[in-house]
């Protein structure tokens, strides 16, 4: 049984003349007359009273009607929900994020994603780069806004540069760094450090070495924390200060003060990643997006 069997029946059902429904499905009387004794023959059953000039449903064939008529509804949504999911109008897109690096663009890029793809839903997922960095490789997520890593970590996935953001120290409001309007890196160089851990932000201790290389100095790595929560609770229980991008005190308000670096050392770089080749087209949106939240 294929689908013209279902369309040529339920066509003639509701035409109750064979010659009417051939014109409507534009074929001719005697194979639409054929694929309807070929279903009766395959379902075993009559499903037409054949009169001389009109044609009615058994009850055997008042209930295929309802079924058929059902599935072929159920085939048009199939095809409707795949072409509006291939054209990136429906669906569902995961998006890795850290809080501390994307507190700023994340919610604009949302923003203008929702406007252009309403009925698309976006899953968001709280991680460290390095479970980013996989979700995008395991086909788990399908973009991550993040910090640049470099191109080894990168194999087979894109990176676009969004913004650079300035270099800052977030310290106690009580904190004597707190009352100055910028801090030299040697001032911190004997600071209690509160970092991320090293196993999922290995590129922020490779950071944090390059930038206290010139001191000939390793920065003073007190506590390690997971998660920027963690870190912002422990700098603001004054237990050390972190080095953070600008734009950090939007997560914590006026619970800490932030305070940039002099001379200013190179930005930090946070972009989009996503995998290599043929994304998805509400993937491709939301990569646009995010573009124009650069600017916004």
């Amino acid at each position: 049984m294929e689908l013209r069997h279902l369309r040529y029946f339920v066509a003639v059902a509701e035409e109750q003349n064979v010659t009417r429904a051939a014109v409507r499905l534009h074929v001719s009387q005697p194979p639409l007359s054929r694929q309807i004794r070929d279903l009766e023959d395959e379902l075993g059953i009559a499903l037409f009273d054949h009169g001389a000039k009109a044609v009615r449903l058994t009850e055997a064939g008042k209930v295929f009607l309802t079924e058929a008529r059902a599935a072929l509804q159920r085939v048009d949504d199939a095809v409707q929900m795949t072409k509006a999911v291939a054209s990136g109008q429906r669906g569902e897109i995961h998006v890795g994020y850290a809080p501390s690096l994307s507190v700023e663009l994340l919610p604009r890029a949302l923003r203008f994603f929702q406007e252009s793809n309403p009925d698309v839903r976006v899953q968001l997922h709280d991680m460290s780069t390095q479970e980013m960095l996989r979700g995008l490789r395991d086909d788990k997520l399908h973009v991550a806004p993040l910090i640049q890593v470099s191109a080894k970590v990168l194999t087979g996935l894109v990176f676009e540069e969004l913004h650079r953001y300035a270099v800052c120290v977030a310290v106690h409001p009580a904190h004597p760094l707190a009352r100055v309007r910028k801090v030299g890196l040697e001032q911190i160089a004997n600071e209690r450090l509160i970092a991320y851990t090293l196993a999922d932000y290995p590129e922020y201790h490779s950071w944090l070495s390059d930038l206290f290389a010139p001191l000939k100095h390793p920065p003073n790595i007190a506590e390690e924390h997971d998660s920027s929560t963690s870190l912002i609770a422990s700098v603001e229980a004054g237990r050390g200060v972190a080095l953070v991008q600008q734009g950090f005190d939007c997560l914590t308000g006026p619970r800490l003060k932030a305070r940039p670096l002099t001379p200013a050392p190179p930005p930090l770089v946070v972009g989009v990643a996503y995998r290599k080749g043929i994304n998805p087209a509400a993937t491709v949106n939301f990569i646009a997006a995010a573009k124009r939240a650069k600017s916004a």
